[in-house]
């Protein structure tokens, strides 16, 4: 039932909103990678803080 009722809400909205369906984990992979960039940021704000100096690089 509770299945069901997700699939109605999703359909309501797409009608509602003429958009077209985004797969549910598209939006969590987002959602992840917005935290994480939060999280950098809050992280390189409190080391500088502590009076360090930041540099940042990606790993491979």
């Amino acid at each position: 039932m509770a299945v069901g009722h997700k699939i109605i809400k999703a359909t309501y909205h797409i009608l509602k909103n003429k958009e077209e369906y985004r797969e549910p984990l598209l939006q969590i992979e987002k959602i992840k990678e917005r935290n994480k960039q939060k999280n950098v940021q809050k992280f390189v704000t409190q080391l500088a803080g502590l009076g360090f100096k930041v540099r940042l690089t990606p790993s491979a």
